[in-house]
């Protein structure tokens, strides 16, 4: 019965010869893609592009991976109120407040949603006093039924889940992510938790004076963009090869510079600390560039 092995010895070989093939495949193609990001630099301050560690997937991989930010289906947007007319500082980040954690990593989980949420949430306690806690992303994405846990979700669905529900988050060593879905587990009788009272979904279309203004009174921005581009991204500050009204994936808006030549965004990503500068991205103001001054 020799010859029964052959056959699979063969199947073995082809699937070696695919793999190799694809690989291949995907390294021309990041190389093609790389290039062409790279066309528009300019400058020692434009948005630089190369291989990292999403370089060796497909596009159609990487965005069915980690770009699962879903448009909320009964839109509450409501109109920006105007702010007050003070003059808002050339450069402010929540960072040098001490009020934002540290960079996190969703994994090969579409929750960038619930990282969004829950990374606006722990800043906003910690900006009223308290200690900066590390909230469960992971009880989110397990409980919040309005979206699809790790298949992916909506910043606008999870908020409207979380105030009317009125569910306290645990710390994340109580209710670690896992990077999967799971059951939802509620803690009744835990000694902490934070709720929210009330959220509002902006519309910033044209109005990224007025963002700022809002980062700058009430805290980090929880927003949704266009990420297609960033897959490749090292550093830089993205101007080119990112649209607006294409949202895919959520982040968090921690502040702003405009001291520069280039005025830009200071947006914390969930792709872990090595990505990007240092788990950041550099969006430039003005232009709704990458769609974050899109509904909210």
């Amino acid at each position: 019965f020799l010859h029964l092995s052959e056959p699979q010895g063969l199947l073995c070989c082809q699937r070696r010869a695919l793999d190799e093939f694809n690989t291949i495949c995907s390294q021309l193609e990041s190389a093609k893609r790389i290039r062409l990001l790279n066309s528009s630099s300019k400058d020692n301050v434009t948005a630089f592009y190369g291989i990292n560690q999403f370089s060796h997937l497909f596009p159609e991989e990487f965005k069915a991976i980690y770009l699962r930010s879903i448009p909320h289906k009964l839109p509450r947007y409501i109109k920006v109120p105007k702010g007050e007319e003070k003059p808002l500082p050339k450069k402010f980040d929540w960072r040098d407040k001490k009020v934002i954690a540290e960079v996190r990593n969703q994994q090969t989980c579409g929750g960038c949603w619930a990282f969004s949420v829950v990374g606006g949430i722990q800043s906003a306690y910690a900006i009223k006093g308290n200690n900066l806690e590390e909230l469960s992303v992971q009880q989110v994405i397990d409980c919040s039924y309005t979206n699809y846990g790790c298949s992916g979700g909506s910043t606008v669905s999870a908020l409207s889940w979380l105030n009317q529900t009125k569910v306290k988050l645990v710390r994340d060593s109580e209710y670690a992510f896992k990077a999967q879905t799971g059951l939802c587990h509620y803690f009744g009788n835990s000694d902490f938790g934070v709720s929210i009272r009330g959220f509002a979904a902006y519309d910033f279309s044209g109005q990224e004076e007025e963002m700022m203004r809002m980062l700058v009174n009430w805290g980090p921005l929880a927003v949704t963009v266009d990420a297609v581009s960033w897959q490749d991204y090292l550093g830089g500050i993205i101007q080119y090869h990112c649209s607006s009204g294409r949202a895919n994936h959520a982040v968090l808006i921690t502040g702003f510079d405009r001291t520069g030549s280039i005025p830009y965004w200071i947006v914390q990503n969930s792709w872990g600390p090595t990505w990007g500068i240092d788990g950041y991205v550099r969006v430039k103001i003005g232009g709704n560039v990458c769609g974050k001054s899109d509904k909210k």
